[in-house]
């Protein structure tokens, strides 16, 4: 930690800090930023040059050598895992990122500086931080079990103790101890609590940070120190005169076993502060604690725009006293909270990973917590439902609704229900029952699983969802083993295992009538700016290879779906492609107020019959409209077309629209452009997220009573309104694509693999998804891309294996600890040939009468893809800032319950979360900084109408990632392995001038190059000499034959196909016009359009916390 200055103390009123109103990086007016810093998502960046020069970030304190080895050394280097050992800007990198001390390994003792700053909890399953004290603050108390040496790092494994009056709950206790302290200011003001000393036998389940009492600044750090430390007590105001004080004495740092942290400090002397110990200046208020110490030859970034100070500045007398407030601009840059010190989801993300992805996860334990999205693991279904299908935010719900309500955890699950599964996972077996169909409940219709128990020597079973009786008809009759068991357990998916298919009967299908295969149409736009950026070419030409591939049954020779073309601009062309023909034929439709399809037969065809006569109609759409002068588009018509069509074949389908403009021609759905930017930040800024017209709404109902899915692609140049285009793609269950300022050459690639994914992808069509609940709740809310017509239905005239739905529960009586809480989804759904099939989730959940069990068997990840969701939705009838605060006060109010009812006693400067919530605080303030809800003076209308419907129907790994990004340093990594290099945190401050990163949130893709970056690392990499010479405009890497570039292409490969949509590369040199892009996703820093930093919304947090106790 560092005694800088004086920050503004958490107890008084923050002016300014209502909607986290910041000023640029680093406590510095962004003078230099332009107003148009970043373009709109997935189209090129305008108005960059004219941005003023850069204030240099990444730049080393005067006189410091490099960052990065010189170019000298580079013979003598053994591996490109070196480069950049400056990687860290708070402080020089280890050399080697993931060293660590061996577990049994002790510190030095005596007078020297310690080789690490320490930073490992004891075991555990909370976590305890302090924040800055004016005394040292110490509390809590120990376990007394070691760490188990099997831990990799970080925190270890939980070790639960129980007693009497506390729930099982152990403390993960962050230790960062300073060296030694040596000159301690006397003058330190009470902090008005009674000393607390540790509870003998109690656990303290906490991630506890401390926090200066009202009035004073922020001082020195010590944390509580690991298992097997004896524990100093807890001390509030100055030091005790004479040799009675506990704790360590002020020359020996305590001796312990810790492994270091990822990412983290060297601690010792800095150059140029004295003695060790000993910091020069003014003293501040309170402990002052030794400075670290950077490896040799690196000097830590002083005041630059990496946000914290590493030493005492020159010429600064004493501390700032200015109005305390997050925006006040001190002389003297704020002291704050070490970003190393509070939980770090890389930590939390490598913990898992290492603690959970060598074993299997088995389904068959009731109520389990998965491993994170984020760990790769295999799953066997043993009775539930895999998690790639069903995720809770709560594996153990509170039995009553009171409860629910004092805790305030939504109780959720984000259901995937076609989700892909990996290659080593068995998709869901698929259950013929014969004409009877599937077996179901009398009363409720829940379909038959695991969770039936079978009576009477088997001839009946009762429900699990409702407690009926139902008898067993005689085909399907088996008896019973010694435990009650059916006989044909295994045999039978649905009675042991959490997702299967039944074949429907035709009671199932719409009219009575086994389905028709489905069809696709294929709708392009031929105006003026469709064919002037090669759109129009691009995408005729890809579709005489792409019709190959539409989706086929198993095993099936040939797909079952029938195709069909339109194109339009102000009227509509349809054509004739029957196999019988030589040339298509064209009709052209120009009474677009009342819509129908000129022909029937030859419209909808099988491609291979009709291959000749669609290559010949491929080949002159964009030879006829070439020479078209013909700007104005219609929208609504083509949708009603596309409609019309399948209607009158009988059959569901998608319609693949590609589109260009805002369509003002005289039509049914005519748009005006209505964009307003002086509406954001006002009470009527929701009605840009809301459709201009019912137009859309009423035809998006018909298109999903029909089947009919809507897909659309958007080329746009300028303003298209995304809120009302996109209305019937979201309520009809399609995807929507964006292409701004699309040039076939730069951004082809993106587009046609979108493309390709798109048409080839698992759907199910004409579906309905009902979720079923044992008594006690019932889903009562949705979230997603669908229709409702009723409460309880979700209609989906498709579903695709990308798309997730989220559901809110809520009591509707009480739960029972030993039944448990079971949740049953049942989708209906059309496959790719025409038959029609349920495929069925089952999941059970514990139930517990304790808060502390809740919280902890909670899953953040979910958690935040529903506070998202909820607050996506929001915004259509709420001012953005209002929504802010309804999820900052609902997240303080889950915290805060966690620590009045389950954490042990102990100081209110003290923030304490549960472990598995420990990641609340900035993977929610990430959402509150995202461009729906806070945008920037440059984010477009259409970008945030954009990104609120990719959201909506997201599942939790998309949402994961993509509000905070994965950051991975491409000079660490391994060539001769399969493995990314371990991921470091989002922020400016972990960037090293010496290193290359690759970013990605999955819609954007970038490589980050530092000035300082290695030259045979740059060769070996973009076949250029030096830094200057990379060229920005790349967007592929040069296939280049060495080892780097070979491992590089590969991790940007692995990464896109990861990700359900295709991300463009962008390569951002340092300092370079593109960087305030990059950096509007490092996610830990403050943005520009205000949103705070990590470290000051958890201050903030704190603060709301202390409010909602007092």
């Amino acid at each position: 930690m560092n005694q800088q200055g004086h920050m503004a103390s958490y107890g008084q009123p923050q002016p300014g800090y209502q909607g986290y109103q910041q000023f640029g990086y680093n406590n510095q007016h962004s003078a230099g930023v332009p107003t148009t810093q970043y373009g709109p998502y997935n189209g090129p960046v305008q108005g960059y040059e004219t941005t003023a020069a850069s204030q240099g970030p990444l730049r080393p304190a005067s006189g410091a050598p490099p960052t990065s080895l010189p170019p000298s050394t580079a013979a003598h280097s053994t591996t490109y895992s070196q480069y950049g050992q400056g990687d860290i800007q708070n402080g020089p990198a280890l050399t080697d990122q993931m060293q660590r001390f061996p577990v049994s390994q002790s510190y030095m003792s005596g007078g020297q500086p310690m080789p690490y700053q320490q930073y490992a909890p004891p075991p555990s399953n909370a976590q305890q931080l302090p924040n800055q004290m004016a005394a040292m603050q110490i509390s809590g108390s120990t376990n007394n079990a070691p760490p188990p040496v099997s831990q990799s790092y970080g925190p270890p494994t939980s070790h639960h103790q129980t007693t009497a009056g506390f729930p099982p709950t152990g403390p993960t206790v962050y230790t960062q101890y300073s060296t030694p302290v040596q000159n301690i200011s006397t003058n330190i003001p009470q902090a008005g609590n009674p000393p607390q000393h540790p509870f003998p036998g109690q656990t303290v389940p906490a991630t506890t940070f401390t926090s200066p009492p009202t009035s004073m600044g922020l001082t020195g750090m010590n944390l509580s120190p690991p298992a097997g430390v004896p524990r100093p007590t807890a001390m509030h105001g100055p030091p005790l005169p004479g040799p009675s004080q506990t704790g360590f004495p002020p020359s020996q740092p305590p001796i312990g076993h810790y492994p270091p942290q990822p990412n983290h400090r060297p601690a010792g002397p800095q150059p140029g502060t004295g003695m060790p110990g000993v910091v020069p200046g003014p003293p501040s208020q309170g402990f002052q604690v030794h400075p670290t110490q950077p490896s040799q030859g690196f000097i830590p970034q002083q005041n630059g725009s990496f946000g914290q100070m590493r030493a005492p500045q020159p010429n600064y007398a004493a501390p700032y006293t200015g109005t305390p407030s997050y925006s006040s601009q001190p002389q003297q840059q704020q002291k704050r909270l070490d970003p190393d010190s509070i939980p770090s989801p890389i930590q939390v993300i490598e913990d898992d990973k290492s603690n959970r992805g060598s074993e299997p996860f088995s389904t068959g334990v009731r109520g389990q917590v998965p491993p994170l999205v984020t760990t790769d693991f295999v799953v066997k279904d043993q009775g539930n439902s895999s998690p790639r299908f069903v995720r809770c935010a709560a594996y153990n719900l509170p039995c009553t609704s009171d409860m629910a309500k004092q805790c305030q955890v939504p109780l959720t699950a984000v259901i995937k229900p076609l989700a892909t599964l990996p290659a080593d996972e068995t998709p869901p077996y698929i259950v013929d029952h014969g004409e009877t169909g599937p077996v179901r409940c009398n009363r409720c219709k829940a379909y038959m699983c695991p969770y039936m128990q079978f009576i009477e020597g088997g001839r009946r079973f009762q429900c699990a969802f409702c407690s009926c009786v139902t008898e067993v008809l005689p085909h399907y009759f088996q008896h019973l083993d010694h435990t009650g068991k059916r006989m044909d357990y295994y045999d039978r998916p649905e009675l042991s295992l959490g997702s299967y298919e039944f074949l429907a009967t035709v009671d199932y299908c719409k009219n009575n009538k086994i389905p028709n295969p489905p069809a696709f149409i294929f709708m392009i736009d031929v105006s003026y700016n469709a064919l002037k950026s090669g759109l129009v070419h691009l995408l005729c030409e890809e579709l005489k290879t792409l019709l190959d591939y539409l989706p086929r049954e198993g095993n099936a020779e040939e797909s079952s779906i029938r195709v069909g073309f339109v194109t339009y601009n102000k009227v509509l062309h349809f054509y004739n492609v029957k196999s019988s023909l030589a040339q298509p034929q064209m009709m052209v439709v120009s009474d677009i107020a009342d819509m129908f399809v000129p022909l029937l037969d030859g419209f909808l065809v099988n491609v291979n019959e009709s291959r000749a006569v669609i290559n010949s109609l491929l080949e002159q759409i964009p030879e006829m409209f070439g020479d078209t002068r013909e700007t104005e588009t219609v929208f609504g018509p083509v949708i009603q077309a596309g409609l019309e069509a399948l209607k009158a074949a009988e059959c569901a389908g998608k319609l693949f629209i590609f589109h260009s403009t805002l369509p003002l021609a005289e039509a049914p759905g005519k748009l005006k452009n209505r964009d307003d930017k002086k509406l954001i930040n006002t009470d009527k800024e929701k009605v840009l997220f809301q459709p201009q017209t019912s137009f859309y709404n009423n035809l998006a109902k018909e298109c999903v009573a029909q089947g009919c899915c809507v897909d659309l692609f958007l080329f746009p140049n300028q303003y298209v309104d995304v809120a009302t285009l996109g209305l019937v793609t979201y309520q009809s269950g399609g995807s929507i694509y964006k292409y701004t300022y699309f040039q076939a050459q730069a951004d082809g690639e993106r587009f046609l693999n979108d493309l390709h994914r798109d048409v080839r992808k698992v759907i199910g069509f004409d579906s309905v998804m009902r979720v079923r609940t044992s008594t006690g709740i019932r889903a009562t809310d949705f979230f997603g891309s669908f229709y409702m017509s009723n409460t309880t239905d979700v209609e989906l005239a498709a579903l695709d294996c990308d798309k997730a739905i989220t559901v809110e529960f809520k009591h509707d009586d009480k739960l029972n600890e030993d039944n448990g809480a079971q949740i049953q989804c049942a989708l209906l759904y059309t496959s790719c040939s025409g038959q029609r099939r349920l495929r069925i989730h089952n999941l059970s959940l514990n139930c517990c009468t304790q808060l502390a069990d809740l919280y902890r068997n909670c899953e953040t990840d979910t958690l935040i893809n529903y506070f998202v969701k909820l607050a996506y939705r929001s915004v259509l009838s709420n001012p953005t800032k209002t929504v802010r605060d309804t999820l900052i006060n609902q997240s303080a109010q889950i915290l805060a319950c966690y620590r009045k009812n389950c954490a042990s006693p102990s100081s209110a400067g003290q923030l304490i979360l549960p472990e598995c919530m420990k990641l609340l605080p900035v993977y929610l303030n990430c959402v509150l900084k995202s461009d729906v809800i806070q945008p920037g003076a440059e984010v477009s209308t259409d970008d945030r109408s954009y990104i609120r419907q990719l959201v909506t129907s997201m599942d939790v790994a998309e949402t994961s990632v993509f509000f905070y990004p994965r950051l991975l340093p491409v000079h660490k990594m391994d060539v001769d392995s399969d493995d990314f290099p371990v991921a470091i945190r989002c922020s400016e401050e972990r960037l090293s001038k010496g290193g290359i990163y690759l970013l990605e949130n999955g819609l954007n893709l970038f490589i980050w190059v530092g000035m300082n970056t290695q030259h045979d690392l740059i060769q070996s990499i973009f076949n250029v000499q030096s830094f200057g010479q990379i060229d920005s405009a790349l967007s592929a890497l040069p296939m280049l034959d060495n080892p780097y570039s070979k491992k590089l292409r590969s991790m940007v490969d692995m990464t896109r196909a990861q990700r359900p949509r295709f991300m463009k590369l962008m390569i951002v040199k340092q300092d370079d016009k593109m960087e305030l892009l990059f950096k509007h996703f490092l996610m830990e820093d403050k943005s520009a359009s205000g949103g705070a930093s990590y470290v000051d919304f958890l201050c903030h947090m704190h603060k709301e916390i202390r409010q909602l106790l007092s």
